[in-house]
């Protein structure tokens, strides 16, 4: 049996912070709404750092060039082979 992923709203994530801030404990609105405890932490989370519910808002410019770097850097890697392979085919003939 595979797990269903469930996506929810901005505004549903916003409600659901707005719950905790007003004194429902994170059982509670898990109950309540179905949302695990875990899923409502880490909105909790985000929406404290940085006031959104993205994970790309809350990274830091750092992180942003590290994570285009990497991105860059898979794609060369697969020029290349893609190069290597066509050198070996050419060599062939």
């Amino acid at each position: 049996m595979s797990k269903k992923i469930r996506h929810y709203e901005e505004k549903f994530k916003e409600q659901i912070v707005m719950l905790y801030k007003s004194g429902k404990t994170f059982r509670q609105i898990s109950k309540e709404y179905d949302v695990p405890t875990s899923t409502i932490n880490g909105w909790l989370k985000l929406h404290n750092k940085c006031g959104s519910f993205k994970i790309s808002d809350s990274r830091s410019e750092s992180e942003k060039e590290l994570i285009k770097l990497q991105t860059e850097n898979k794609q060369l890697r697969m020029e290349v082979d893609i190069l290597k392979y066509a050198a070996l085919i050419m060599s062939r003939k």
